[in-house]
């Protein structure tokens, strides 16, 4: 498996073919998303398919945000998901923000037992709809610099 900044066309092939993402994602959303802010797209690869992926953006200049991810089914429990995860996390460092947030739902078991695996804080709680669709945020601090050294 290969991991690198990608394309968005890559990404969002990966990430229309990821059935949690229920009405999928288009070009057009991620440009909008993505316009004028610092964004990172990262898309695992094997045998040059992808079959992953990750999207986030800078909201701030100390925090970035995770906003996208998945992983294709066929290569679920390869650690794919965790590599990305770790990649990602790795370029917030070296980019000098302190704060890496993510937004998830109760339903995505296997994302937020990941997240809290790794260090991830629940900060805060949305209710909406059932239980199981209730937003999940949590925080990871990356670097510990106050904002005057960034």
């Amino acid at each position: 498996m290969e991991i690198r900044a990608g394309h968005l066309e890559d990404a969002a092939t990966v990430l229309n073919s990821v059935p949690e993402l229920d009405a999928g994602v288009s070009l057009e959303q991620c440009h909008a998303r993505l316009a004028g802010r610092t964004a990172l797209v990262l898309v695992a690869y094997q045998n040059g398919e992808p079959v992953g992926a990750k999207i986030g953006y800078a909201t701030s200049q100390t925090q970035f945000y995770s906003w996208l991810g998945g992983v294709a089914k066929a290569a679920r429990g390869q650690g794919v998901a965790k590599a990305l995860l770790k990649a990602q996390e790795a370029w917030v460092a070296a980019s000098g923000y302190q704060t890496l947030a993510v937004k998830s739902r109760n339903r995505f078991t296997a994302m937020v037992c990941m997240l809290m695996r790794h260090g991830y804080q629940m900060v805060a709680v949305e209710q909406k709809g059932q239980p199981a669709d209730y937003r999940l945020y949590f925080e990871k601090k990356i670097n510990k610099c106050t904002a005057s050294e960034k």
